[in-house]
């Protein structure tokens, strides 16, 4: 036991979160939310304000410039002619022949391109069905086969290019499908595709 005398640092309390004199207090202090909230909704505010006001204000409705110029030009007047003015002969247009068109070659038919046919419809001979149609016309098909493509919504006439648009024109109205779509990624001219409803 020690021979000093007691002083204030020896009557510490049972439940004091101080251990030490030197220690700072190991209680956290609740900060308040109010500081940060407040700042939050002016900032929200101010927001707004740019948002829909400033906009309104910055919009000046000036008048067109043609107004202005119009109000600061003098006034001229302009005397009536009495007289119709002549037609030169300069004025007068000349009839020129309208040449006639030349067959392009988006715009010729050409049965002899191979026409391939496709099942897409999953109704057996279907393919061969429409086969049939289209040589009958003087077409001449490739092939007859399951479509193992994307599965269509309806029937659609692949064509490859300009130059075969005629020719899936008129098998549109020979099979009446009204679908036509240009690519290339077929690598053949001509492809019928038979879908749902064919």
């Amino acid at each position: 036991m020690s021979n000093y005398p007691r002083d204030e640092f020896d009557a510490v309390e049972e439940n004091s979160a101080r251990h030490g004199v030197h220690r700072s207090s190991m209680e956290v202090r609740s900060r308040s939310l109010l500081p940060l909230m407040v700042v939050g909704v002016a900032a929200l505010c101010v927001g707004l304000l740019a948002f829909f006001i400033l906009p309104k204000i910055s919009n000046n409705t000036t008048p067109p410039p043609a107004a202005q110029t119009s109000a600061t030009a003098p006034a001229t007047t302009v005397a009536p002619t009495t007289e119709a003015p002549s037609p030169t002969p300069e004025a007068t247009p000349t009839q020129q022949p309208t040449p006639t068109p030349t067959p392009t070659p988006a715009s010729v038919v050409d049965k002899t391109v191979a026409v391939a046919v496709y099942n897409a419809a999953g109704i057996s001979g279907l393919a061969a069905q429409y086969a049939g149609s289209i040589t009958a016309d003087g077409w001449t098909v490739s092939q007859q086969a399951n479509w193992a493509g994307q599965p269509q919504p309806a029937s659609v006439i692949f064509y490859n290019g300009i130059t075969q648009k005629a020719n899936a024109e008129a098998l549109s109205k020979l099979l009446n499908i009204p679908t036509l779509v240009d690519t290339a990624e077929l690598g053949i001219p001509l492809a019928v595709v038979l879908g749902p409803g064919a």
